[in-house]
């Protein structure tokens, strides 16, 4: 006998074997108690969450000869014909693949003949959301006043394709997505019977792939134990099959993502792909991971959603304290963005880490979740002084970017002394009482930090340059910035070059410092 697939063999066959559908089974079965059956339904919703299941125990029910407490006996001949697909009381209509006007009419003239045996003809038409506009207004007529024998089951994943005419004749019944504990509990119970070992981290992880369909878990379900037949099904064997990854991959993955380490994050990709990981499952499942990690840092009491183990939930704990919601929102939108390219993409790898390298680099965009995350790396280079500051040449000129270069780095003070921080926060105020063309030179220009402690001013290269390499030009801007703070201020000018990014060499502490106000403000309203 030719092997039967699992999500078969152990189809629901009455209404109390249904898992995860409770308020429909119980509308259904005091419809049946009450004899209050409706002409036409519209079961909606996600994939193997059992619409045409529940559709086929209902057509059972209608025309079984010993119904019990509104669910069908499985034992009468109409039951048993019915359970075979050998009933001719019940018509199954793949709309996808039926889906003309002459289809319809089919329907349509054979309505007009009784049931040979049993009480009702149940026409269950699935995917009905792919039927013509044509076929839909042939239905129409019909599925309004249907003969009294005839009940109309029309079961659809889209249920915002069908026509309003057609919705308003239907009762309709939204199905659930299956949760994950109704899914586990559903394959330890089935695992039983098949007499398959399997650990319980395995069987979390199935029903959580599943994503609410216990059609699709039980298929996955069924090739796990093909692959490794005879064995116990543990974790990391279902990981194999399934092209997935360990968690812990995520959390290394995100902490090289933080600390913008973009040579580790490609090398991470690398050790994936030669491990045989499917790129899309992959990046799904870091999403997935990205989202519980900003459940964890934004709501209390959040172990029973984001369903991990004790060890995983410390490390998502740990990294919570890492990355702030704008940041970890960037990576979600980023990678859920990706997750649609790589999908049908050829050259998924590429895509991949081109996005991993957009994650790194949040200077590559413009938008403000993305420069929450460089202000995050700013910080981070002035916390460890890891930032280039600007020499200057033994006259006290501008040193040229080659030299600089050749110069090396200097070290970062320890501290943003008191005065210049002070004028930094000023900064505007400051800008606006410089008579002009000063005032118009420095309204493109940002304070930044001199190796020596000093005020750095960071000017366009051009017109303004040249101005400010006036001496008597810097000193009025060193005689003004001394006067608004009371105390001395020497300053540093450095131009910036044409074709690169200044900040991402001379940081700008007008950002710096307004983030550190806005975090004394906080603290002062809690």
């Amino acid at each position: 006998m030719s092997y039967t697939a699992l999500y078969r063999k152990f189809r629901p066959a009455a209404f109390e074997d249904v898992k995860g559908q409770d308020h429909i089974v119980t509308t259904l079965k005091n419809q049946m108690k009450a004899n209050r059956i409706g002409h036409a339904y519209l079961f909606c919703g996600t994939r193997g969450t059992g619409k045409t299941t529940i559709a086929k125990i209902f057509a059972k029910a209608v025309n079984c000869e010993n119904p019990k407490e509104g669910s069908p006996c499985g034992e009468c001949p109409l039951c048993k014909a019915i359970s075979a697909g050998a009933s001719m009381n019940v018509i199954e209509i793949d709309a996808a693949s039926n889906n003309g006007v002459d289809n319809i009419r089919e329907i349509v003239d054979e309505v007009n003949y009784s049931p040979a045996e049993g009480k009702y003809k149940v026409y269950i038409i699935d995917e009905v959301h792919m039927l013509s506009i044509g076929a839909f207004n042939a239905l129409l007529k019909t599925l309004e006043e249907p003969p009294s024998y005839v009940i109309f089951i029309l079961a659809t994943t889209e249920v915002h394709k069908i026509p309003i005419t057609i919705l308003s004749r239907c009762q309709r019944y939204d199905f659930k997505r299956i949760t994950i504990d109704t899914i586990a509990d559903r394959l330890k119970e089935l695992t039983q019977k098949e007499q398959v070992q399997i650990e319980e981290k395995a069987v979390r992880y199935l029903a959580k792939t599943a994503d609410g369909s216990m059609r699709d878990a039980l298929s996955l379900l069924d090739q796990c134990i093909a692959f490794h037949f005879g064995q116990e099904l543990t974790y990391d064997k279902v990981l194999d099959v399934l092209g997935a990854v360990d968690t812990q991959v995520f959390s290394k993955m995100l902490r090289t993502v933080l600390e913008g380490n973009v040579t580790g994050a490609i090398g991470l990709l690398e050790e994936i792909i030669m491990q045989g990981r499917e790129l899309v499952q992959f990046i799904a499942d870091l999403t997935w991971y990205l989202r519980n990690l900003l459940l964890v840092k934004t709501a209390d009491g959040i172990e029973d959603i984001i369903d991990v183990s004790t060890e995983n939930l410390a490390r998502l704990k740990e990294e919570a304290q890492m990355a702030e919601n704008d940041v970890i929102m960037r990576y979600i939108r980023v990678l859920s963005e990706l997750s649609g390219q790589i999908r049908y993409a050829s050259q998924k790898r590429i895509l991949v880490e081109m996005g991993l390298i957009k994650l790194c680099r949040p200077s590559m965009e413009t938008d403000t979740q993305s420069l929450a995350d460089r202000i995050r790396q700013l910080e981070d280079k002035i916390e460890r002084g890891s930032f280039i500051t600007a020499p200057m040449s033994g006259s006290g000129e501008i040193m040229p970017v080659e030299e600089q270069e050749k110069a090396g780095q200097a070290p970062l003070p320890a501290a943003i002394p008191a005065d210049v921080e002070q004028a930094v926060g000023r900064w505007g105020a400051i800008v606006g009482q410089c008579p002009m063309p000063m005032k118009g030179y420095l309204k493109t220009a940002y304070p930044s930090l001199a190796g020596d402690g000093s005020m750095l001013i960071v000017v366009e290269d051009g017109l303004p340059s040249d101005y400010f390499k006036e001496t008597s030009h810097k000193e009025e801007l060193e005689k003004i910035l001394s006067g608004a703070v009371g105390k001395e201020i020497k300053v540093t000018l450095q131009s910036a070059q044409q074709g690169r990014n200044p900040r991402d060499t001379f940081p700008d502490l007008t950002q710096v410092v307004s983030q550190v106000i806005n975090m004394e403000i906080e603290e002062m309203e809690d």
